[in-house]
């Protein structure tokens, strides 16, 4: 008897498992949002966002003329495992993140923009309800 070969669906089906299997930590059923307390409010969030323009540069879902293409668009922002390819997405990463982009990258094109704590942290709370 002959071994059987498998064919190109086979494969390709066992590829795409492992693939998934890789990036659990890229699930949207695993996001972050509904269990983050950033501190801050994500009403408040989308009015600091509005009010510093971040629309000019990101794509923003829920932001009103939220269309930049200059930087990574925001969609789904809680099931990031990264915050700029550098950090793990946790709430504290992230303020630090919104706050002082150069202190984590410093050559990211991102200007720290000079918020507050709380402003910060309401920028956060309105990204992580981007599921």
């Amino acid at each position: 008897m002959t071994p059987r070969r498998r064919g190109p669906i086979a494969v390709a089906t066992l590829m795409t498992l492992a693939a998934a299997a890789a990036c659990r930590g890229n699930n949207p059923e695993r996001g972050v949002a509904g269990s983050v307390d950033t501190g801050g409010s994500p009403a408040r969030g989308r009015a600091v966002i509005e009010q510093y323009d971040c629309g000019s540069c990101h794509t923003i879902p829920g932001v009103r003329g939220a269309r930049g293409l200059v930087a990574p668009p925001l969609f789904w922002f809680s099931r990031r495992t990264f915050i700029a390819g550098e950090l793990p997405n946790t709430p504290a990463n992230l303020v630090r993140w919104v706050r002082e982009p150069q202190d984590v990258e410093p050559k990211t094109a991102m200007p720290a923009l000079g918020l507050s704590d709380q402003q910060a942290r309401d920028v956060a709370a309105y990204l992580y309800t981007l599921r």
